[in-house]
């Protein structure tokens, strides 16, 4: 399986785990936090499958950056959660980070 649709796909089930654990009200309703465990846990076990071919570095960027805008768009959505002008521009800024890092380092394409 391609290791770029394996890292796509943890990053997926690691933002619907976070949405997940918003729904918990503090790992207090049992059934969100059933995903929450069953989420991360097949999350972290498709990131490591990807390290096998993608860099440490690459591939936590690649997670976090993409997770960050996922989990911030989804509580904009969802959750009614506001976003302001810098908010915005730091989320642009993120996934600029990924997009460059993707598409023009060399690191990646290990």
């Amino acid at each position: 399986m391609n290791v770029w649709f394996l890292l796509g796909l943890a990053i997926v089930v690691e933002v619907i785990g976070t949405t997940a654990l918003k729904l918990s009200d503090g790992f207090s309703k049992p059934w969100p936090v059933l995903v929450v465990a069953l989420c991360y846990g097949l999350a972290f076990y498709l990131l490591a499958l990807t390290l096998k071919q993608i860099p440490v570095g690459v591939a936590y960027a690649i997670w976090s950056g993409a997770g960050i805008a996922l989990i911030t768009l989804i509580g904009w959505l969802v959750f009614a959660q506001k976003l302001d002008w810098p908010a915005l521009l730091g989320i642009a800024l993120i996934i600029s980070g990924v997009v460059v890092l993707q598409v023009f380092s060399k690191v990646s394409g290990q």
